[in-house]
């Protein structure tokens, strides 16, 4: 069982920038380390909609993948040394209001699915005012 925590949410303006965390205490991922090795990838949903892909990262942090809507204005990294993926926000929109998620899938392939992750945090409100 992995257990993710998220952090870093909060309200900030239109315009302004937030980084969100993703901790797995316990777990690792580091290549050449032990353990089962999981891309992590970031969600969102806001209030009435469902919920959807946002960026996903490969185990080795070598590879990254965006949802159109936020490329070029949020980056997706990992430090596996911490066991954590960072969610930098920056040109916060009113449309990226929502409750962000972070999620797991084990194997070395980004998925965009939601229903292709293995573990979910509880997620982390994000509130952009105009």
């Amino acid at each position: 069982q992995v257990q993710l925590v998220e952090s870093g949410g909060g309200l900030v303006q239109a315009g302004g920038s937030l980084r969100l965390s993703c901790a797995a205490p316990g777990r690792t991922s580091a290549p050449g380390r032990t353990g089962t090795a999981y891309a992590m990838h970031w969600f969102r949903q806001a209030p009435g909609k469902e919920r959807e892909f946002v960026a996903g990262i490969r185990p080795s942090g070598g590879g990254v993948y965006y949802a159109d809507s936020v490329k070029g204005r949020f980056s997706i990294s990992r430090d596996n040394f911490k066991n954590t993926v960072y969610l930098q926000m920056n040109s916060l929109k009113p449309e990226d209001t929502a409750v962000y998620y972070c999620a797991a899938a084990s194997g070395a392939f980004i998925v965009t699915s939601v229903g292709g992750m293995d573990y979910w945090g509880k997620g982390t409100l994000v509130t952009v005012s105009s």
